[in-house]
């Protein structure tokens, strides 16, 4: 049982650098609220950008695509992809090594990302494909 019982209000008003190279806005976090099993972050994809490959450790995330299209190669080697609207779930398993990649060359896209991690970026590694 948390003995904190106090709601917690983040509003996180710069980017972080991460390890996936893509603007994260941190939200939810140990850091910020004091959060033991859970991250809950805004990540921005600007146009025609992609992430660094890599996956979660031992951790799953939860995407809510907010805004446009993002195709996500996946899998060993980055074999497998999804293509993501606005307005889909996501879900990709633990240790899943996944790139996503902003199909537009003029808007960004806008995705709410959720861990069962309260330290988003502890998890993170990189993935380097054969």
């Amino acid at each position: 049982m948390n003995l904190n019982q106090d709601i917690v209000t983040v509003r996180p008003v710069e980017a972080i650098d991460t390890i996936q190279k893509l603007p994260n806005y941190v939200g939810i976090s140990e850091k910020t609220a004091g959060s033991t099993g859970i991250s809950m972050n805004i990540v921005i994809i600007p146009p025609a950008a992609k992430a660094e490959p890599h996956f979660h450790d031992g951790f799953e995330t939860a995407i809510y695509l907010l805004k446009g299209d993002v195709q996500t190669f996946y899998g060993e080697n980055l074999s497998k992809s999804v293509i993501n609207k606005q307005g889909d779930f996501i879900f990709i398993p633990e240790g899943v090594p996944h790139q996503p990649v902003n199909l537009s060359s003029t808007e960004e896209a806008v995705a709410l990302v959720s861990r069962n991690d309260p330290n988003e970026q502890e998890s993170v590694q990189v993935y380097t494909p054969n």
